[in-house]
């Protein structure tokens, strides 16, 4: 059975998720608030996001966005490859 490598799932869904957050920032500083609000509501199948956009975000609280949204994607992607590789091992005892 194939075993996934943990720091390479880790690395490459950390990445994602940063990926993900910074093209939500272009979307954000390139249409504005009613666009944001526009594009969010038809990507979440019509949830009302106006109550919750805030344009006034700050770059160092982007900076921390994106920093924690690697963290956190980068444990998630560690945590699905050692739960795989667990199961994959059990299976073929």
């Amino acid at each position: 059975m194939y075993k996934l490598n943990i720091t390479k799932l880790g690395l490459a869904t950390g990445l994602t998720g940063a990926l993900i957050y910074l093209g939500c920032m272009i979307v954000m500083a390139t249409t504005g608030q009613e666009g944001s609000i526009t594009f969010f509501n038809s990507l979440l199948h019509g949830l009302d996001t106006t109550n919750i956009i805030r344009m006034d975000v700050s770059l160092l609280e982007a900076f921390f966005g994106i920093v924690q949204t690697f963290i956190l994607g980068w444990l998630i992607g560690a945590c699905i490859a050692a739960f795989y590789n667990v199961q994959a091992k059990k299976i073929h005892k």
